[in-house]
């Protein structure tokens, strides 16, 4: 029998990685554990020389205020956010590879005010001296209930891709309230401070080669592949 591979991000977010997963010849469940919810917000005082966007999912559950911005150019953290903001009207001036901080280090130098648009929780981020950082919280996350009948189905071995330190936290909490033995279970993570989230105890705990989707895949693939028999 195949290892299980489940997806525990929101939504829509879960749906995006098993599509790409099917692309790159993986089946993976979406069992979202999390939900996204747009809180009330309003814009810092002062003026922004951009935007600097971490996820579509603050374009997404922005509102109508997001719109006030669109003249506004975006820093994106990679293609899938940029795309999202292209289709919202914005113009998209430099687009990641490896995450925000990477993003802000290859624009050191340029002097800077942005305006990050953000969830509640989020990537703590050190920005080079020319440039400053105000943050505008556009919504957070609520914890949902790992159903039973998917901790049946992992309670004998599966492989769990973790996005984000707030899903690793509430999995492993999950995992342990129902009694789902965490050594039982693999865990590939798309960066370092989600895989510490996690915390012990699992039977294979791995992080991507670099924080995007294709990346986590490809350890996805490799991780099931390395499965000990028996």
């Amino acid at each position: 029998m195949s290892l299980p591979i489940l997806a525990i991000r929101p939504q829509p977010g879960s749906s995006a990685t098993v599509a790409a997963a099917e692309a790159a010849g993986l089946t993976i469940e979406a069992c979202p554990l999390l939900e996204l919810r747009p809180v009330p917000w309003s814009l810092p005082p002062g003026e922004f020389d951009g935007l600097l966007l971490g996820s579509a999912n603050a374009l997404r559950l922005g509102g109508p205020l997001v719109d006030n911005l669109v003249g506004k150019p975006v820093y994106a953290v990679g293609e899938t956010t940029a795309e999202a903001a292209r289709q919202r009207g914005f113009r998209v001036v430099r687009t990641g590879r490896g995450g925000l901080q990477a993003l802000l280090d290859d624009l050191a130098g340029e002097d800077l005010c942005l305006l990050r648009l953000a969830g509640r929780e989020r990537v703590p981020l050190s920005p080079p001296p020319e440039i400053s950082i105000e943050t505008a919280i556009l919504y957070e996350s609520s914890p949902l209930p790992l159903p039973e009948r998917t901790a049946g189905l992992i309670r004998t071995g599966a492989l769990v891709l973790l996005h984000s330190a707030a899903a690793a936290r509430h999995f492993a909490a999950e995992c342990d309230r129902l009694g789902v033995p965490r050594g039982d279970i693999r865990l590939a993570a798309l960066g370092p401070r989600i895989a510490e989230a996690a915390g012990t105890g699992w039977a294979a705990l791995r992080v991507a080669a670099e924080p995007n989707e294709a990346a986590l895949l490809a350890l996805a693939r490799e991780m099931c592949h390395d499965r000990p028999s028996g």
